[in-house]
C-alpha cells in the first residue's frame, strides 16, 4: 500500500495588525471544491468562509437569489448545545442579526441582473471575546467574494466603533466594552460607506457622524490587503447569463406611456396607486401585446424601472409621490391604553403606516435565555416585530417569522434598549410586541414610536422617551437629494433607507439600507441632521402629548413586585427540602417568588398585599436578632429553674435564664413569667452552642420600666 502526503500548492497567507490585533487570511488549504474559500483569523478568533455559486441559474427567477449564512457553532466557546438533540439547530436571533450585517452592504455590490445562486457561508470556529466574530466573517466573506469567480464590485471591510465618553473605540476589546457607550458597525468600500448599524446609549449626532468618518479611515488598510488578495490569487470573473428584458418594449413605453404612469404614481394613497397601475397594466397589453406577446414575463421590471424613472425625476426636482415637501413629514397621531387589560399599550399612525405595540410586565425569571456563542446568556427586555401579509392588503396565509421581521424587531429593542430602567430600580422582565396594521414605509420606526409609548403607558421609567425616523436619498450622478420620511414606493425606488432613533439627548440606534455602490460623507451627515430635526418634532408635537411621562402606577392587571434581599446563606432555609418552604408560601399567597444566588428576591403578584404577606413570612424564616435590639414576645415555655423560652418572631424562639429575668434573685420562673405573657426582652447574643440568649431584664432598665 502506497501513502503519499497531500501537498497544498496552493496555499497561500496574508496578515497584517488590525487595530492592535493580528488579522490573517489563509487560501488554498481548506474547502478546495467551492468557487473561493478563507480561512480569516482575528486575534484568535477564527471563521472558515466559502462562497459558491450555481453554473447557470434557476428557470423563472427573477431576482438575485444570495444567501448569506452565519453559521454558529457552541464549540466555538467550549459549550454543548443545551438542546435535547445536544446539537445547533436553526440559527439564533443574534446569529440571523449576524447574517444580514453581513448581506445588506454586499448585495448592492452584485451585479443587478445577475441570476445564479450565491452562498457564502461563515462557519465560526473559534471565538475569542476581544475579536468580533461578525467583523471577523464579514472581512472573510468579502475576500471570499474579490478573490473567487463570482462577479462583484467590492471589496468591502467593516469596523465596530465605539465610545466611552472621551475617546473613540476601534474594534473595542472586552475589556473596553466594560466602558463603551455605542456598538456601532460600519462597513465601506476605499470610497464610499455601504452599510451602519448601532445600538448607542443617547450618543450626540455629532459625535456619532465623526467616528463614523474616522472609522472609514481606519478600515482602509484591510481594503488594501484583500485588493493585494485579488491581484495576486484573483480569478478572472465568469461571464452570466444577463436577465432577459424587452428593451425595445421598455423604450417604447418610455417614450409613449410615461406621462400616464407619472398619473398612476400622483396619489398618497397606496391603494389607488395599485389600482391605476393594474388598468396602465391592462391598457399596455392591449396596446403592445400583438407586437410583444410575452411582455408579462418582463412586466414586474418593466413596473420597477418606469416607476423609479417616475420617483427619480420628481424627487430630484423636488417633488414626492404624496406631494409633501422634502423636510415634511406625513400626518402623525398618537393614542395610549388602547386595549383593556392588557399593561400598556401604544399605538402610533404615521400617513398609513400604523403600529399597534403591546407591553407585558413578568417576573425576571420569565427573561430570555439564550444558548449562543455570544457572552449575553439572558435577555430582560425583549422587542418582537409581526408584520401580517393584511398590512400591505395582500390576501397570503401569514408564515412563520422572517428574517426581515426578526432585523426589525432587534432594531427596535437596540433603540429603546438604553433607556430602560436598571433592574435594581424596576425588577421587571419586559416584552413589548409591535402589530404592523397598515404598512407605507417606516414600519421599523412606527414600532419604536409605538412602543415608546406602550412602555410610558405600562409604567415603565424609562429614562427617555425615543422616536424613530428614515431618511431616503436619490442620486443623478455626483446630484443628490435627501428626504425625510420616506413611504414605501419612495423606498422601493430610492436609493437609501437611512433609519435613526434616539432621544432628545442623542442616538440610541442606526439602520442604514442601501440600494446603490455607497454614501459619500455628506450625504452621511446630511441624514443625521434632518431626522435629528424630525425626531425632536415626533416627540414635542406629537408623541409628548399623548403622554408627557410614565405613569406612575402600573396597570390593575399587571404584576406588582417587591425586592428583598437576604444572607444568601439563609437561602436554602427559604426554599426548604425539596421545596416544601417556598410551595407553601406561594400556595398560601398566590404569588410568584423569584431567588437569585446573591440572595436577592423578587416577591410579584397582581396584590400588593399578598407580595407584603408573602415577604413577612420570608422576612420571619430569615430572621437574624440584633444585638442589642429589643423585641416584644410571647412566652411560649416555661422550665421553672431555668428560664422561659420567648418567640422573638412566629416560629423563632430564644431563651431568657431565670438570672435574666429580673435583677433581683427569682426562686422560679413562673414568679415573673407564665405561658401566654408578652414582655419586652434584649438580645444580648448567641452562646457557644448557637443558642440565642435574651435579657428581660436588660430590656426593662433600658425602657426605663424597672420597679
Amino acid at each position: 500500500m502506497k501513502i503519499t502526503h497531500k501537498e497544498f500548492p496552493n496555499y497561500r497567507k496574508y496578515e497584517m495588525m488590525y487595530e492592535g490585533r493580528p488579522l490573517s487570511m489563509e487560501v488554498g488549504k481548506l474547502a478546495e471544491l467551492c468557487n473561493a474559500a478563507v480561512l480569516v483569523k482575528y486575534g484568535e478568533t477564527t471563521v472558515l468562509v466559502t462562497c459558491t455559486a450555481s453554473a447557470r441559474p434557476k428557470d423563472g427567477t427573477d431576482y438575485f437569489p444570495l444567501s448569506v449564512d452565519f453559521n454558529e457553532k457552541l464549540y466555538a466557546v467550549g459549550r454543548i448545545p443545551g438542546s435535547f438533540m445536544r446539537r445547533e439547530g436553526k440559527p439564533s436571533l443574534p446569529a440571523v442579526l449576524a447574517s444580514r450585517l453581513i448581506d445588506r452592504p454586499m448585495r448592492p455590490l452584485f451585479p443587478a441582473d445577475l441570476r445564479n445562486d450565491v452562498v457564502i457561508a461563515c462557519e465560526v470556529l473559534s471565538v475569542d471575546r476581544d475579536c468580533s466574530p461578525e467583523i471577523t466573517a464579514m472581512i472573510g466573506a468579502s475576500a471570499a467574494v474579490s478573490i473567487s469567480d463570482v462577479p462583484f464590485n467590492g471589496p468591502i471591510a467593516g469596523i465596530v466603533l465605539g465610545w466611552d465618553g472621551e475617546k473613540y473605540l476601534f474594534n473595542p476589546t472586552k475589556e473596553e466594552r466594560k466602558t463603551n457607550r455605542m456598538t456601532t458597525t460600519v462597513a465601506a468600500t476605499h470610497k464610499k460607506i455601504v452599510m451602519i448599524e448601532s445600538e448607542a446609549d443617547q450618543i450626540p449626532d455629532e459625535i456619532m457622524y465623526e467616528g463614523i468618518v474616522q472609522a472609514h479611515e481606519h478600515l482602509q488598510s484591510v481594503l488594501d490587503l484583500i485588493d493585494k488578495m485579488v491581484e495576486e490569487i484573483g480569478k478572472p470573473k465568469f461571464e452570466y447569463e444577463h436577465a432577459a428584458f424587452d428593451d425595445e418594449l421598455f423604450e417604447a413605453l418610455v417614450s409613449n406611456e410615461f406621462e400616464s404612469m407619472e398619473y398612476c404614481m400622483d396619489t398618497d394613497d397606496k391603494n389607488v396607486r395599485e389600482a391605476r397601475v393594474n388598468d396602465w397594466i391592462t391598457m399596455v397589453q392591449e396596446k403592445y401585446g400583438e407586437e410583444h406577446p410575452d411582455m408579462m414575463d418582463y412586466m414586474e421590471e418593466i413596473l420597477y424601472k418606469l416607476q423609479k424613472k417616475v420617483v427619480k425625476k420628481w424627487l430630484l426636482a423636488g417633488k414626492r409621490v404624496d406631494g409633501r415637501s422634502m423636510d415634511e413629514i406625513r400626518p402623525l397621531a398618537a393614542e395610549v391604553g388602547v386595549l383593556p387589560q392588557v399593561h400598556g399599550s401604544g399605538l402610533f399612525t404615521r400617513g398609513q403606516t400604523q403600529v399597534l405595540s403591546i407591553a407585558t410586565l413578568a417576573t425576571l425569571s420569565e427573561a430570555q435565555k439564550l444558548d449562543t456563542i455570544w457572552e449575553e446568556e439572558e435577555k430582560r427586555f425583549m422587542h418582537h416585530y409581526n408584520m401580517p401579509p393584511y398590512s400591505t392588503g395582500e390576501a397570503r396565509a401569514a408564515r412563520s417569522t422572517g428574517r426581515r421581521e426578526y432585523g426589525h424587531g432587534a432594531l427596535v429593542e437596540k433603540a429603546l434598549e438604553c433607556v430602560i430602567p436598571e433592574v435594581e430600580d424596576f425588577p421587571y422582565a419586559i416584552r413589548v410586541v409591535s402589530e404592523v396594521l397598515s404598512s407605507n414605509g417606516s414600519t421599523s420606526q412606527g414600532s419604536i414610536c409605538g412602543t415608546t409609548l406602550a412602555l410610558m403607558d405600562a409604567g415603565v421609567p424609562i429614562k427617555a422617551p425615543v422616536a424613530g425616523i428614515s431618511c431616503g436619498l436619490i442620486q443623478d450622478n455626483d446630484d443628490f437629494t435627501t428626504f425625510i420620511d420616506i413611504q414605501g414606493v419612495e423606498d422601493f425606488h430610492g436609493e437609501m433607507d437611512f433609519k435613526v432613533a434616539g432621544t432628545k439627548q442623542g442616538i440610541t440606534a442606526i439602520q442604514m439600507d442601501l440600494k446603490n455602490d455607497g454614501l459619500k460623507h455628506e450625504i452621511v451627515k446630511e441624514a443625521f441632521e434632518k431626522t435629528k430635526e424630525a425626531r425632536f418634532q415626533i416627540l414635542d408635537e406629537i408623541m409628548l402629548k399623548a403622554i408627557p411621562e410614565p405613569r406612575h402606577e402600573l396597570a390593575k392587571t399587571a404584576p406588582k413586585m417587591i425586592q428583598m434581599t437576604i444572607n444568601p446563606d439563609k437561602i436554602r432555609e427559604v426554599i426548604g427540602t425539596g421545596g416544601k418552604v417556598i410551595q407553601k408560601i406561594t400556595a398560601d399567597t398566590g404569588c410568584k417568588i423569584d431567588i437569585n444566588d446573591d440572595g436577592t428576591i423578587f416577591i410579584a403578584s397582581s396584590d400588593i398585599e399578598a407580595c407584603r404577606a408573602a415577604k413577612k413570612t420570608i422576612d420571619e424564616i430569615v430572621f437574624e436578632p440584633e444585638v442589642g435590639a429589643l423585641y416584644y414576645g410571647e412566652v411560649k415555655r416555661v422550665i421553672s429553674n431555668l428560664g422561659a423560652f420567648v418567640e422573638l418572631v412566629p416560629g423563632k424562639d430564644a431563651m431568657c435564664h431565670i438570672k435574666d429575668l429580673e435583677f433581683k434573685r427569682t426562686e422560679k420562673v413562673e414568679d415573673v413569667l407564665n405561658v401566654g405573657d408578652k414582655t419586652w426582652v434584649k438580645f444580648i447574643g448567641i452562646d457557644d452552642k448557637g443558642r440565642w440568649n435574651i435579657s428581660r431584664k436588660e430590656a426593662l432598665k433600658e425602657r426605663g420600666e424597672l420597679k
